[in-house]
């Protein structure tokens, strides 16, 4: 895929206004796209948009190949006629700015359920056939989430590796019973997903008609506790009763005295190399059929990742573990073509990661909030890069740009402000200008960073548990005030 000069805004769409407790993907997700276009961006970047679980994070879903049905618009469902206005009169007073995940979740399924039961009743023989098509196109992985999903639901939400033995071990007869006395469960899992991908795709048909292309996002591990394990024991190093042998970290670094421990199973690259890698073709062609692009997260454990025994306490006593390496993306080459991908390359960066990631020619990140930590040496400095690189103010895991300049020291501030060449009054739009006039093919910035917002609109904290993925933007921050300094850099640096 040919990358060409542009930009963009990181938003996931759970931080878009709207009445309804959280971002969707339903009219002001259109108007977002048409605020992008008209600001003279080409890219809207996005985070994982799979089914969230405890903690709410993206990054931890119940299947990397299902859709998020908290992001389903009810005001979509009530133009299709499968929620009716009462249906949403019962409403919580939800706050504006931030997404309240206890009151948001139990209602948003209670409309999806309601929606359903209108489905089964009244829906035309156009909707039904359509939703019929969709289960058989996504026959090979909807049809093990939602059997997943019905059966997380009976077991009172606990994961899979609590469940019944029968359960848990998939063990045919116990199956067949389950699907036989859960049919309607299971359908009402494939019918959400049905609901997401008609929207999702609706949205992409407009981002496209403007003249947007989405990046999305593909975390290198998959959650435990989800449907993609679950189903594909074999392709991860489990015992017999389902937990992992070894756990995915990263070492301790300068950021922590214990490095992190993030616990996601590690993949069997042995079994994965015997079918060509097929179940990774599969999620691969899956995201693509949302997106335009990918970041694939945490790149360098394609080349060598951190192993943990499982059970350790902290990621200490790790050891690095050749990953699949270059045989992995030739494989992914002689599928797609060329590579639709940015290498998120950020961390511990081994000449083996740099080696890989320019072998098969893939733009690597650069983040403006750690250029100023040293002196003109620093690879995040904009006189430092080539071409062939993504140029970020910061990302969903970094302070926002005001909150990183307000936090560091004298001597990290005031080098900014003499490398800058502005009085740093404004920093969060002098980033943005450093980001549009570089050299990087692609610069993007996250919302938060446009609109000026300290750390109180910081996306995540990736050591914090919880209090997460809550931020939203006010309904009137997409000003026109906005969009004319957009569309200024967006001309001015030929973006």
């Amino acid at each position: 895929m040919q990358f060409t000069r542009s930009s963009g805004i990181l938003l996931h769409p759970t931080s878009l206004p709207g009445p309804y407790g959280i971002g969707d993907i339903g009219p002001q997700a259109h108007g977002w796209i048409n605020f992008l276009a008209k600001s003279g961006c080409g890219l809207w970047q996005v985070l994982p948009l799979g089914p969230t679980g405890y903690g709410d994070s993206p990054y931890q879903c119940f299947s990397s190949f299902a859709g998020n049905p908290y992001l389903i618009s009810p005001a979509a469902l009530l133009e299709d006629g499968l929620l009716h206005a009462n249906d949403l009169a019962d409403a919580p007073h939800f706050p504006a700015e931030e997404v309240d995940y206890g009151d948001v979740i139990p209602w948003k399924l209670g409309l999806l359920d309601r929606a359903f039961s209108r489905f089964q009743q009244t829906a035309s023989q156009k909707l039904l056939q359509a939703f019929e098509e969709f289960q058989a196109k996504e026959e090979h992985w909807l049809d093990d989430f939602s059997l997943f999903m019905a059966i997380k639901e009976s077991q009172g939400g606990n994961p899979w590796v609590d469940w019944p033995a029968p359960l848990r071990d998939r063990h045919a007869p116990t199956i067949q019973d389950f699907r036989n006395d859960h049919r309607e469960d299971i359908q009402r899992q494939s019918f959400r997903q049905f609901i997401f991908f008609q929207q999702w795709a609706k949205l992409r048909d407009h981002a496209h008609a403007r003249g947007i292309r989405i990046i999305g996002d593909i975390p290198i591990f998959v959650a435990h506790d989800s449907a993609d394990v679950w189903a594909n024991p074999e392709l991860f190093f489990l015992d017999e009763k389902g937990q992992p042998t070894v756990v995915a970290g990263v070492p301790p670094d300068y950021f922590s005295e214990t490095g992190q421990l993030w616990g996601n199973p590690l993949y069997r690259w042995d079994v994965h190399t015997e079918d060509g890698y097929a179940w990774w073709m599969s999620r691969l062609r899956s995201v693509l059929s949302l997106v335009d692009v990918v970041r694939l997260d945490h790149f360098r454990g394609f080349a060598g990742y951190w192993e943990i025994p499982a059970g350790e306490k902290t990621a200490i006593n790790g050891r690095w573990v050749p990953g699949p390496g270059a045989d992995f993306f030739q494989a992914v080459e002689n599928v797609f073509g060329e590579l639709p991908i940015i290498a998120e390359d950020l961390g511990e960066i081994t000449p083996d990661v740099t080696a890989l990631r320019d072998q098969f020619h893939l733009p690597g990140m650069k983040i403006l909030v750690f250029a100023f930590t040293s002196d003109a040496t620093n690879d995040f400095l904009p006189h430092n890069y080539e071409p062939n690189c993504v140029v970020y103010t910061g990302t969903h895991d970094n302070d926002t740009a005001l909150g990183w300049y307000q936090r560091v020291t004298d001597k990290e501030r005031d080098f900014a402000r003499r490398y800058l060449g502005r009085s740093g009054e404004d920093i969060a739009w002098d980033l943005i200008r450093a980001a549009w006039s570089s050299v990087a093919v692609y610069a993007l910035a996250p919302l938060q960073d446009l609109l000026s917002l300290d750390n109180q609109a910081r996306m995540n904290y990736p050591s914090q548990p919880s209090g997460n993925w809550v931020w939203r933007m006010k309904g009137d921050a997409l000003s026109d005030r906005l969009r004319a300094r957009l569309k200024e850099f967006n001309q001015l640096y030929k973006r």
